[in-house]
């Protein structure tokens, strides 16, 4: 079984051209995010990465759940479950630009290869714990993946 790690240039092409043939008019299978919303959800999810955003501090308890959910989806090499909870950070429930969503998401990818190649990510993630490259590239790509499976591209 492969796991799809966005440090893989092949499967980072692969997330940018996904994310090419996303229109905004692009149908939902779940949740409740339109196309441009999801663009700009998965924009900050990337800057936590970046070290941008800086994540609130969690309960002890959703940080031991957030550390073995890591491991589990790393040995399983499972996706990320629909209409999981997120940090309100995250959260995109207001109106967004799907070409402004788009373009900056690109533009967070790019700055994203950048700070890979440069060892440059963050060293820890409020929920997953310490974080090693490796573990941002795999649980990246789930991520994205995730929700560019949500809207059929």
């Amino acid at each position: 079984m492969v796991k799809k790690s966005l440090h893989n240039r092949i499967y980072f092409e692969e997330i940018i051209n996904r994310i090419s043939n996303l229109n905004e008019n692009s149908l939902r299978k779940w949740g409740q995010m339109s196309a441009a919303q999801m663009l700009k959800h998965c924009d900050l999810v990337l800057q936590v990465a970046l070290q941008k955003i800086i994540l609130p501090e969690i309960n002890i308890l959703f940080s031991a759940v957030g550390i073995l959910t890591k491991f589990e989806m790393q040995i399983f090499n499972n996706g990320i479950p629909r209409n999981m909870p997120t940090f309100q950070k995250l959260i995109v429930n207001f109106e967004c630009d799907f070409d402004e969503a788009k373009k900056s998401l690109l533009k967070a990818l790019d700055d994203y290869w950048y700070a890979f190649e440069n060892h440059q990510l963050a060293h820890q993630h409020r929920l997953f714990g310490k974080m090693k490259e490796k573990d941002w590239g795999f649980l990246e790509y789930k991520h994205l993946n995730h929700h560019l499976k949500q809207f059929n591209v």
